[in-house]
């Protein structure tokens, strides 16, 4: 049996180390250090591109984290990607606002100038104000306004504002966007789209993929056959004076489908194709939007 010393027995039973090994501190309750203040993310500007003018369209990259847009107080449509659109109407002031609603609920703001433009005067004296008589004007043109209202308040799953636009036919411009308008010596609204002077029968073909929003058998008193296409995110097309239409009311048609053939129906002096856009109401010019005629 081995025999215990005094010394040993007691540096067994209570822990501590011989003499000459390194002495060792009891373990302690460390307290926490606080966490760092959390860092927001930089903030990145909007980025665009288009024209900052009167009838001008941008296509814009919101910044990164923003759950909203607003033009000048408007809500604008935000892709999950943050791609989004901003259009400028003929008659829009020098100057514009795009603000956007960050995650975190910070905002970012670029103030936008916006260029003014000139625009001429149209004579056509051999057109009235009014193709048809003031009374019988007055009947039919109500319901034809609710008809091209109640179709731009569609929303539709096309894509196609995000493809370049395309000329949907090629050929003389004869009529510009913006141009204000005396029949006869009486002051009318200005022109609201593009005109392409072609002969009758030329094929149209749409300028974008899109979506079939109204698409007029019967002649309307001043658009004639009339066809509207929607390209998403609140932009739209409008064709007028068709001597006829291809494509239904919810065809889906992609860029460069023939979509109805060139006339002179409604109010016209002959035959061409009248081409409008509008973004959410404002209207833009095509020759700004498409850039110039092949």
């Amino acid at each position: 049996m081995r025999a215990w010393g005094v010394g040993t027995l007691v540096l067994a039973l209570t822990g501590c180390v011989a003499p000459g090994e390194p002495m060792v501190a009891p373990p302690t309750a460390s307290t926490p250090r606080p966490a760092p203040p959390a860092v927001a993310p930089p903030v990145t500007p909007f980025r665009w591109t288009g024209q900052l003018s009167q009838g001008g369209l941008i296509r814009g990259q919101a910044p990164t984290g923003a759950v909203s847009v607003a033009l000048d107080g408007q809500a604008v449509p935000l892709a999950p990607d943050g791609a989004f659109l901003a259009g400028f109407d003929r008659d829009a002031g020098p100057s514009a606002e795009l603000l956007a609603t960050l995650a975190d609920g910070r905002q970012v703001r670029q103030p936008l100038t916006i260029a003014p433009r000139d625009w001429r005067i149209e004579r056509l004296n051999t057109l009235p104000k009014y193709p048809v008589p003031d009374p019988e004007f007055q009947r039919l043109r109500p319901p034809e306004l609710a008809q091209i209202r109640a179709a731009r308040a569609l929303a539709t799953d096309a894509e196609g504002w995000r493809q370049t636009l395309t000329w949907p036919v090629t050929g003389r411009i004869s009529g510009l966007f913006g141009a204000q308008r005396v029949y006869r010596g009486e002051p009318g609204s200005y022109h609201s789209g593009t005109d392409v002077a072609v002969p009758t029968g030329t094929i149209v073909r749409a300028p974008a993929d899109s979506v079939v929003i109204l698409a007029a058998q019967q002649p309307f008193t001043l658009e004639g056959h009339l066809l509207m296409l929607d390209h998403g995110q609140g932009l739209n097309s409008a064709f007028l004076h068709l001597s006829r239409i291809d494509v239904r009311v919810g065809d889906h048609v992609r860029q460069g489908q023939p979509i109805g053939a060139v006339g002179a129906t409604g109010r016209a002096t002959g035959p061409h194709l009248h081409w409008s856009l509008q973004w959410r109401g404002r209207k833009l010019d095509p020759l700004l939007v498409t850039g110039p005629m092949p």
